[in-house]
Formats: C-alpha cells, sequence, structure tokens
C-alpha cells in the first residue's frame, strides 16, 4: 500500500521559485491589450516607460545566475525572431510552479523531466491540425504601366495601448505637406499604393501557371517528433541523437486529424497581416505597407516578378520623428533619416539635382584603419627633417579628403561608421553632403541601384567607384513650432529602383517612440515569419486549447502501474523509474496543464471582455469540456473558430463580423515554447545537483524525515 505524501524538504528549489518570480513581472505583456511599465531607479529616481519585455529585462537587475539565464533565453528568441517573447516568459514561470508543485508532491526529477518533455512533443505534433497554408499571396499583378513607381503610404498609429479600430473611427490626416517640393522624387505615380487593387486576380491559366512555381511546404517541424530534452552541467542546451529517439510511449496517443482540417484557409495578404496584427492593427498596416511597395519594385525589377518573391526585412528601415501628430506616420520607398538642421539650406539646393554618391564601409575619419593596420597607440612616428602636429595631420587628410570628392564632382557620401565632424562641415561648405552612421544593407542597396562601388577609405575612390542618380528631399515640410525639440529634420534619399522602404514613426510623445519602433518591428517579423514557413496556426488561443485538451486526453489515457511499454521511453530506463512511472505520470501531466490554463487565464483577461479570473477559467473549462467529449478536439476548435474567428474573440469590437481571425506564427511559437520548458528543466536539475549532489535522485526510505504522511 502506497500512502500519499507531501515533501515538506526546507531545502527548496531556490532556482525555479526565482524563474516563477521573475516571469510574474512580465504578465501584463501577453495577449492584444498591453499594460505598460514605470520603472523607477531607487537610486537617482529616474524612470523608464516600457511596453515589451525586451525593454523591461533590459532595466531590470539581472545578477543572479537564473536571472542571467532567463536573459540570454529571451534575448536569443527575441534576437532571432523578434517575436514569442512573452510566451516564453510566461510559460517558464508556469512550468517553474509546475515542477516545484511536483517536487512537494514527491515526483522523481527524472519523472518530470521525461514527463513534461513528451508531454510538450505532443502538444507540438498536436498543434499540426491547425495549421493553415498562407502560399501564393502574391499572384501576378496586371502592369499595364510599366513607368507607375512607388508610392508614399500613410497610415495611422493606434494610441499607446493599442485597440482595434472601427472602421468608422479613421482619423483624416491633417494636411501639413508642402506641395511646392518636387513629387518626383518620392512619388512618381498619382495613383495610391493603399488602394487595395494593387493586388488583382488573374485569369486561371496564369494561376495554374505560378501555382506549378510556388508549392506548399508541408514538411514536418524540426524536432516535433520525440524530442527529448537532454541536459548535462553546462548553461547550454544539447539534443540526443534522433536515432536514440524513434521510440514513442504508448500512452501518448496518435492526435486525432480533422475532418474539416483542410478546409481552413487564409483569403489573401490583408486577412493575413490582420490576423498576425494581434491588437496593433496600425503598426501592422504599415508592415503591410511596406512589403506590397517591395513586391511592387520586385515585379517591376524582374518583369512581373518570374521568381518567387520574399519579404526581407533587412531592406525596410524606421525613421522616428517624435514631437509631431501620429497621423503623419507613413511608409515610403528609400531611406529616412535624421539631419541637423544646420543641413537645411544646403538640402534645399540639392533636392533639384541627381548626385553622384561615394560609398565608404567604414569610418570617415583620419584615424581610421583597418584591423591589422592599426598603428600601436604608444608608439609615435616623428619626421627628421619636422614635426607635424596632430592638428595639421587632420588637416592635411581632410584636404585630400575634399580635393578626391571635387575631382569627381561628388555631392554625396554615405559612411557606415562614424563620420569627421571637421570634415562634415567643410563639405558642407562646399555644397557636399556627408552622413554618417548608414546601416550596411543601405549602402548595398544604394549600390545595387546605383552603379556605386562600396570602398573602405575615400582614398580608394576612382570614376568607376562613383555612383549617380541618388535624389534627397524633405521629407515633410512641417512648421518651426513642432519640429523636433533636438533641432533636426528628416530628409528621404531616393533612386530609381531602389529595394528600400522606410516607416517614418512620428508620436508627440518622446518616451513612447521606442515602444512604436518595438511594435512595428515585431509585427514585421511576425509577417516575415509567416511568410517563410508559407503558414500559420489558428490564433487566439486556439492552439493553446488543443494543447490543453491533449493533456486531458493524455492524463485518461495514462498507462496502468507496472505497464511494460510505459517505461521504454524514459531516460534511465531503471525498474524503479519503470515502477513510479504509473504512480506519478498523472500528477506531471496535470501539473503541466495548469500552466497552459494559466496561460489562457491571463490572455482571456488582457483581452479586456473578462474581468475576473474566475470567471475566465469558467470559459476556459466549459471549451475545454466540449472539446474533450466531442471525440476531436481539433474539428471542435475549428468550428468554433469558424464561427467567432476566434475561440476567445481577442479582439474588441462592437459587431463580431468585423472582428478578424486571428492567426500565430509556427516556428517562433514552437521555439518559444521548447525554449521555455528547456530553462525549466535546466534550472530544475540544477537545482537537484545543488541540493542533492550528483547521486541517484529518488527518495530512500531511511530519508523519510522532512515528509508529512496524508
Amino acid at each position: 500500500m502506497v500512502m500519499a505524501c507531501r515533501v515538506l524538504n526546507k531545502r527548496r528549489h531556490m532556482g525555479l521559485q526565482q524563474l516563477a518570480s521573475l516571469a510574474e513581472t512580465g504578465r501584463t505583456f501577453l495577449g492584444p491589450v498591453k499594460a505598460s511599465k514605470f520603472i523607477i531607479d531607487q537610486e537617482s529616481h529616474e524612470s523608464v516607460l516600457v511596453s515589451s519585455l525586451v525593454r523591461l529585462l533590459e532595466n531590470l537587475d539581472l545578477t543572479s545566475a537564473v536571472g542571467q539565464l532567463l536573459n540570454e533565453a529571451v534575448l536569443a528568441q527575441h534576437n532571432t525572431y523578434r517575436t514569442g517573447t512573452n510566451t516564453l516568459l510566461f510559460l517558464v514561470g508556469a512550468w517553474s510552479s509546475a515542477a516545484e508543485e511536483c517536487l512537494h508532491l514527491g515526483v522523481p526529477i527524472p519523472i518530470i523531466m521525461s514527463v513534461m518533455s513528451e508531454g510538450l512533443n505532443s502538444c507540438i505534433e498536436e498543434a499540426v491540425s491547425l495549421q493553415v497554408p498562407v502560399h501564393n499571396l502574391f499572384p501576378h499583378m496586371d502592369n499595364t504601366n510599366p513607368s507607375s513607381g512607388l508610392e508614399a503610404f500613410s497610415a495611422t498609429l493606434g494610441p499607446f495601448l493599442q485597440t482595434p479600430s472601427e472602421p468608422d473611427l479613421t482619423q483624416e490626416e491633417p494636411e501639413l505637406k508642402d506641395d511646392s517640393h518636387p513629387r518626383s522624387i518620392c512619388k512618381l505615380s498619382g495613383k495610391p499604393l493603399m488602394s487595395h487593387d494593387l493586388f488583382r486576380p488573374q485569369d486561371r491559366a496564369e494561376a495554374e501557371k505560378i501555382e506549378s512555381l510556388k508549392t506548399l511546404i508541408n514538411r514536418p517541424l524540426p524536432g516535433t517528433c520525440c524530442r527529448k530534452s537532454v541536459l548535462i552541467h553546462s548553461r547550454h542546451f544539447n539534443s540526443m541523437d534522433k536515432n536514440r529517439l524513434e521510440g514513442k510511449p504508448s500512452g501518448f496517443l496518435e492526435p486525432p486529424r480533422a475532418a474539416g482540417s483542410t478546409t481552413a484557409t487564409c483569403n489573401g495578404l490583408t486577412e493575413l497581416a490582420a490576423g498576425l496584427s494581434h491588437g496593433d492593427p496600425g503598426s501592422m498596416e504599415l508592415v503591410e505597407a511596406a512589403l506590397r511597395l517591395q513586391y511592387q519594385n520586385a515585379c517591376v525589377q524582374r518583369g512581373d516578378c518570374p521568381v518567387p518573391f520574399r519579404f526581407d526585412t533587412s531592406r525596410i528601415f524606421t525613421c522616428c520623428v517624435p514631437g509631431l501628430p501620429e497621423t503623419l506616420t507613413c511608409v515610403c520607398p528609400g531611406y529616412a533619416t535624421l539631419v541637423s538642421t544646420a543641413h537645411a539650406a544646403l538640402i534645399q539646393e540639392l533636392q533639384n539635382q541627381p548626385m553622384r554618391v561615394v560609398l565608404i564601409q567604414g569610418d570617415l575619419t583620419e584615424k581610421y584603419r583597418h584591423p591589422g593596420f592599426n598603428k600601436p597607440s604608444n608608439i609615435k612616428t616623428v619626421l627628421e627633417s619636422m614635426k607635424v602636429s596632430q592638428a595639421s595631420t587632420e588637416e592635411l587628410w581632410e584636404n585630400q579628403i575634399l580635393q578626391i570628392l571635387t575631382r569627381f564632382n561628388v555631392q554625396l557620401v554615405l559612411a557606415q561608421g562614424n563620420a569627421s565632424e571637421r570634415l562634415t562641415e567643410k563639405c558642407m561648405d562646399s555644397k557636399r553632403l556627408v552622413i554618417g552612421s548608414v546601416s550596411g544593407h543601405v549602402l548595398q542597396a544604394f549600390a545595387e541601384a546605383t552603379g556605386a562601388v562600396q570602398v573602405a577609405y575615400v582614398t580608394q575612390v576612382n570614376e568607376d567607384c562613383v555612383g549617380t542618380g541618388v535624389c534627397v528631399t524633405f521629407w515633410r515640410r512641417i512648421p518651426l513650432d513642432v519640429m523636433d525639440k533636438k533641432d533636426r529634420t528628416a530628409i528621404l534619399f531616393s533612386s530609381e529602383g531602389i529595394n528600400l522602404v522606410s516607416a517614418v514613426l512620428t508620436g508627440p510623445v518622446i518616451a513612447q517612440m521606442q515602444a512604436k519602433e518595438d511594435r512595428f518591428w515585431t509585427c514585421a517579423h511576425r509577417l516575415y515569419a509567416a511568410l517563410k514557413d508559407q503558414k500559420v496556426l489558428l490564433g487566439g488561443g486556439a492552439v493553446e486549447l488543443l494543447c490543453l485538451s491533449r493533456l486531458r486526453i493524455i492524463e485518461e489515457n495514462s498507462p496502468k502501474k507496472g505497464s511494460e511499454a510505459s517505461s521504454r521511453w524514459l531516460h534511465n530506463n531503471s525498474s524503479w523509474l519503470a515502477s513510479s512511472l504509473a504512480q506519478y505520470r498523472t500528477t506531471v501531466i496535470k501539473c503541466m496543464a495548469t500552466g497552459w490554463r494559466k496561460y489562457l487565464s491571463t490572455l482571456l483577461r488582457n483581452t479586456a471582455n473578462y474581468s475576473s479570473e474566475s470567471e475566465a477559467n469558467t470559459f476556459i473549462h466549459h471549451h475545454l469540456q466540449n472539446a474533450v467529449d466531442s471525440g476531436s478536439p481539433s474539428s471542435y476548435i475549428l468550428n468554433a473558430y469558424r464561427e467567432l474567428n476566434s475561440i476567445f474573440n481577442s479582439y474588441i469590437s462592437n459587431k463580431l463580423e468585423q472582428s478578424p481571425k486571428v492567426y500565430d506564427v509556427i516556428t517562433p511559437k514552437m521555439e518559444a515554447w521548447r525554449r521555455a520548458l528547456d530553462l525549466t528543466l535546466l534550472v530544475l536539475q540544477t537545482d537537484s545537483e545543488i541540493i542533492t549532489g550528483l547521486g541517484d535522485t529518488h527518495i530512500h526510505p531511511q530519508d523519510s524525515e522532512g515528509f508529512l504522511f496524508l
């Protein structure tokens, strides 16, 4: 007879508690309605406004080992996908609490790790049934006017706390533009790009031709089959050989295939972008406009896109102009940047003429050298005939650069690194414009459009290295009373056929500009991931509800105690683990399911549709029970999704038919799940080694002190 007991060991797993505590700080960032946070420094009493997880962690004191591990996991997710960090953080906290609860209930650590890993793998396999193909979103465009160019697209970013805007609440853009400046620089056609007629349906013959060139990628996600988390004594994660993971536990049932799973479709780019906006339609509209500009430019350059089009986020740039109304936010072709108002007179003179350009890959300074050519800082060379001062050396270099620019009639210099202030002023006096800190992708785009060749030093410039056809203009004519407080103005560089798109972000509050830029890039990478995978998941909590129902089915169909097949998939196939599996397996599954339930509950409350946790849990329990009782949870979720466009109707709208469908990107979401569980199990194993050592982790009868028998 096995007595139920609860472990009262005072040597608790501090790492798991720290993970859960840190994860609690980002709870308000999950869901479409996000609440920003003010972080106040106790010493300087300075405050900073953050509205994303990455900015939050940047301003927190994460000196502990667990804090560093969490920060590295979040940064790895952010740097790779720029989305999914909120999901990662929340699940880290939820599953850390689940693992800690299992420890309190006396579940051995190997069983916790094995069952939680297999439970996540089963959820990932089940999520395949909710995939929606999004291929062939770029049908043939009828370019009747091949000379038509690109038009700037204006969009209004919503309020700081993003909520979906109603169609009848669209704001008008104020007339702050000056029609006197030449429109041929940034506007080459009179047709607005925001028109949805940009993508017109093609006839059946052309559709079949394009369809033959674009095939849907249906390969399974890497690591979704029998992926087991094996952690060694290191901060890095290792994966086992796939050949060793072919076995599958009999207790985990094959995911049922929904009868109507093939009917879920995404009808066009507009629907996809709206479904991926996740409560931020303003930013996603800008991203969609940038994508359309890239597509139209690709069609013009490649002749109706014979090569499959790819959304290139590296050719999109943001320019933040604080102090202006949000209605001035727009997307335009070319490269927009901020320069000092001292350049205004020179730009006014240069904007009516095409300029010759030189592209510098490094710094535009006298001391800049390539690695390996830098002189030692403690060695000075003195000429025998005379001593040359440092000031005169820099002046000689500046005069030499000016002579080269004058010889080749160069009016514009773009440098990837820093530019000498004295040289910039001298060039401005001679009617030449020098711009520093330019991205390498910008230089490459101008090199492709103008024929320029990038060089490391200006002294390497010859006639073949100089590009032609660059135009500069003011982004907008802005009244002086709303000018940037730092005396800066926005200008736009463009060239015929250049593959660059700039999103100019404006706002009256300077503290919000960083958040606006972060939201734009999150939407951009979310759309990029969807187009790269060529499929998305039904969102709005649909996938998480399916995972929760999957775990419920696993719990109900867990193998009985003593089942020989139940122990084949354990890392350590010992008789003790085999006998303990049936006893503890249901407990681990229940604790893991609690994490999913917390996720869904928080998601519901952050949609502003449910005021309390009990109300949200009641709603979740209703759908969960119906999904399990239906016999096919995926079919039930698909049917409910067709009726509501989202299981939980995450978007706020007075009219249900106006609520867009909600989608989630696949790869970033799956990787966020994996990283969350890997980090949890790493801390769990590390804590156990610190507390109990490297020996056996199972409980011996003589170690019963500290247990409360029930």
